[in-house]
């Protein structure tokens, strides 16, 4: 597994390392040592899978309180992942940067505390599998407009959006900004 540049400071991106042959491939997604080396740190609690068809936006969620890291990766499928920097101080806040995760490019993304977190499907379908570090609570989950005018996350062009009610009248940041915990350190 190998860590790949990001432009925002926090996140990290990897690539797995998959060993394949005419019968499939193996890959290991989860090892904490080799985590803990790359700057993954904390236990994992509680692992999650979605599916979604294209269009399916899910997103932007975030959990306040002690707040929630999510290791995610696309298991089938193809999406853009996208984080927000809600850290206030940051030198990046409010801005965004996403990644292409798919089946193809076995690339997982470490999404830490202080981002907003949403995807996109781009594939006819795609299963996405994450790990948290703290377990849901709904009375900690909040989120960001996915188009919020101010944040500008480009999502791909010709893609019918397809978000949940929640997530359509979701408040814009510059509604919430003043009362998040996040800071940048």
């Amino acid at each position: 597994m190998r860590r790949l540049d990001t432009r925002l400071d926090g996140p990290i991106l990897l690539e797995l390392t998959a060993h394949g042959d005419e019968r499939g491939f193996f890959a290991e997604t989860y090892r904490r040592a080799g985590f803990e080396a790359l700057g993954i740190h904390g236990e994992f609690v509680q692992h999650n899978h979605s599916r979604s068809r294209r269009g399916i936006v899910r997103g932007m969620h975030f959990q306040v309180d002690r707040g929630l890291a999510k290791l995610v990766r696309c298991g089938r499928g193809t999406i853009l992942d996208v984080l927000v920097d809600l850290r206030r101080g940051s030198p990046t806040y409010g801005e965004w940067e996403g990644y292409e995760l798919s089946e193809a490019n076995m690339r997982m993304l470490y999404a830490p505390y202080g981002f907003a977190h949403g995807f996109c499907v781009t594939s006819d379908v795609a299963d996405v599998l994450y790990l948290q570090d703290g377990y849901y609570d709904p009375a900690a989950e909040q989120g960001i407009r996915y188009d919020d005018p101010d944040v500008a996350i480009a999502w791909p062009d010709g893609l019918e959006l397809t978000p949940s009610e929640r997530d359509r009248t979701a408040p814009l940041l510059r509604e919430i900004a003043d009362d998040l915990p996040f800071v940048y350190r």
